[in-house]
Order: C-alpha cells, then structure tokens, then sequence
C-alpha cells in the first residue's frame, strides 16, 4: 500500500481526484490547502507540492504508464488510467444495477458488488478542504441511495427476513433518513413484527422532531396507518429466495 504524506500533498490529491478528470484551477487548490490564511509566494508552494506528488505517482508506477499530473492552461489535471479511480467503477456499477427491471435478482447482485467497494467514509474521514468535502458529502449520499435501492430490491424479491439485520443497521446509522426507516417498517412487518414496526415509526418520528424539528412525511405516516389496519397491501407476494453471492463489478 502506498500512502502521501503531508496534510498539504493529501488535500492536492484529493481536489484532483474528485474532479475526475478535469482540471482544477489554481485558485481553488490554493483555496483547499490554505483557505482563507494565503501565505507569501503562495504560487511556488503549490508548486512544491505538485512537483512532490508527481515524484510519488513515479515510485508508485514506476516504469509503467499509470496516473499523470500534468499542467494545463485552467490548472492542473489527474490523468486517470481506465477503471483507476473506484468511485467511477462504484458509479458505473450502480447505474448498470439502476438499468435493471425492480425485482430482477441481478440487480441486487450488482448493487452489492458496488456497496461492496466502500471501505470507510470518503477519503477515510479525514478533514479536507471545500472541494474535496463537498465531494464526500456527494459521495455518502450516492452510497446511501444505493443501499436504498438495493433494500427495495430484496424486499420486491420477498427477502425481508434475510436483509433485516442490514436494514436495521442503515437505519440505525441514519435515523432521520425516513426511506429506511420505511424499509425496516416493511421488513418488521413481514417477519410477522408488527409491534415492532410500530416502533420503529414511533422512534424515527421522535428523532425527526427532537432533531430537525419536522413530522414524518404523509407517506410514512400513511404506512403506519396501514400496518396497524394490516392492509392486504402490505403481505408479501414473493418467496423467500436465497441470497445469490455478489458478482463482481467488470473493471
């Protein structure tokens, strides 16, 4: 594992992987390592900085033709090699998974290829500058739609009692985030929980307005209406399928 050290070389690194192939101008890696305290001869310090990352893209690929640094007249540029940066892949995955009918098998198969990838928070939880923690804000919330996604798949497929340990765990992690909230409702429901379904609304609407002040949304209310009529809407129309093992993403 090759890792860059120095806060300053990590921040530079991560404003040109998040523009995925784009350049960067200068004012705003400047802008990512300094913020508002801008040192005197501001532009040879990038430069430092620049000629000390391209030294370390040259260790890591040594002879090969791998990553690139290079100026351009609007800043500078991250060559990317195909498949080279994951949230592309993740990014690419996700959307082949998106393409797919509901409750096709194959679609929860590749979402969790994708989720899969995720190794931790963005760029490890560590503090970044504006471009780089706007693109981890982007980056959690893709993630999120897609274990969204992917717990409306498995129940479309009838798997509530298999993914309900996960749904529970999303939903613990993102307690206001009503759509989990809703799935564990479902899965409860159909593990024949129905009080514990009503538990769930009841400590999501208290977290909402203990938090953000708001009542849930008609649509979840209007689920829990449902779950205590035990609406005929409500039963699952699949059987339970045994989980296929995830395939891996095509890189």
């Amino acid at each position: 594992m090759h890792e860059i050290n120095g806060t300053a070389k990590r921040l530079v690194l991560q404003a040109l992987l998040v523009s995925e192939g784009n350049a960067v101008p200068h004012g705003a890696l400047i802008e990512e390592i300094w913020g508002e305290g801008i040192p005197d001869g501001v532009a040879n310090a990038l430069q430092a900085h620049i000629s000390r990352i391209r030294r370390w893209l040259r260790e890591i690929s040594g002879n090969s033709s791998g990553t690139q640094l290079v100026s351009s007249p609007h800043g500078y540029q991250l060559v990317l090699g195909e498949a080279e940066l994951d949230a592309s892949v993740f990014q690419e995955t996700v959307g082949a998974a998106t393409a797919l009918r509901g409750e096709d098998p194959s679609k929860a198969a590749l979402l969790r290829s994708a989720l899969s990838m995720w190794r931790g928070p963005p760029f490890g939880g560590s503090d970044g500058g504006p471009l780089s923690d706007a693109s981890a804000i982007r980056y959690d919330e893709v993630r999120l739609r897609a274990q969204e996604e992917l717990f409306d798949t498995e129940l479309k497929l009838g798997r509530h009692a298999q993914v309900l340990s996960e749904i529970r765990q999303a939903q613990v992690e993102n307690p206001t985030r009503e759509h989990f909230c809703a799935q564990l409702m479902f899965a409860l429901y159909r593990s024949g929980r129905q009080a514990e379904a009503l538990g769930a609304y009841h400590a999501t609407r208290e977290c909402l307005n203990e938090d953000l002040g708001i009542d849930p949304t008609p649509e979840l209310r209007k689920l829990e209406q449902c779950i205590l009529r035990q609406s005929p809407e409500l039963a699952p129309t699949e059987p339970e399928l045994p989980l296929p093992l995830p395939l891996r993403a095509q890189r």
